[in-house]
């Protein structure tokens, strides 16, 4: 006499179902024990590819790290040009090679800001603009520094609607970036100077309001002044 078949729980058909992936999944290995090996060996190798870069990355960071604390000294007592090229038969390495061998790592990349800024100092802002455009690294205050030098180029040759575009993007990087009230300063001017009265107003304002502190507050009620 036939039984009843006993009904199933959600919980043993789950287990059913998980055993029936087990096996088929052993006999797959079985039956493709070459192909699985190699693709196991082949996520390996990579892995231990990743690993190698990482490492390789940093201790070349680190290298590039060191380099630009030695040459800091000759760009901070304005000796624009020998931090640029460094001192032959020294240590020094000069601002220029440190970004050519190492220009794809975090400290190259702020090693780009220093050339950049030492080419500006030293009147060569074509060369001074190429490297602020180059610049892709991932401190907030070395981006926004590079818009800022792009601005600075962008206003010395009239174009000053640019210019206010980039001092206001630099400005807006980080709101607690230190030279953020001069960025918007800045920016104002340029906008002001560009017939933009509205939004020179708008970033004057800002400065009023939020940084009552800065020197850049110090200036602002006399282009409010034009303004008016």
């Amino acid at each position: 006499m036939l039984t009843k078949r006993k009904k199933l729980t959600k919980k043993e058909i789950k287990e059913d179902k998980l055993v029936e992936f087990y096996y088929k999944t052993q006999s797959y290995i079985e039956e493709n024990k070459n192909k699985v090996l190699m693709y196991v060996a082949a996520f390996a190798i990579v892995v231990v590819a990743v690993i190698f870069f990482l490492n390789y990355r940093s201790s070349r960071n680190e290298e590039a790290g060191k380099l630009l604390s030695r040459v800091m000294d000759l760009y901070e007592q304005g000796s624009y040009l020998e931090a640029i090229e460094g001192k032959q038969g020294t240590n020094l390495v000069g601002l220029k090679k440190i970004v050519e061998d190492f220009g794809s790592t975090e400290n190259g990349e702020t090693a780009k800001i220093y050339l950049a800024n030492s080419y500006a100092f030293l009147g060569q802002s074509e060369k001074a603009l190429e490297y602020y455009d180059d610049y892709s690294g991932s401190n907030d205050i070395y981006n926004a520094a590079a818009l800022a030098g792009q601005a600075g180029y962008y206003a010395s040759k009239g174009e000053y609607e640019k210019a206010a575009d980039l001092f206001k993007k630099a400005a807006n990087v980080s709101k607690i970036n230190p030279s953020r009230p001069d960025y918007l300063l800045r920016a104002g001017i340029n906008y002001m100077k560009a017939g933009q009265r509205d939004e020179a107003k708008a970033l004057f304002q800002i400065i009023r309001d939020d940084y009552k502190t800065s020197t850049a507050f110090a200036q602002v009620d006399r282009y409010f002044t034009e303004l008016n």
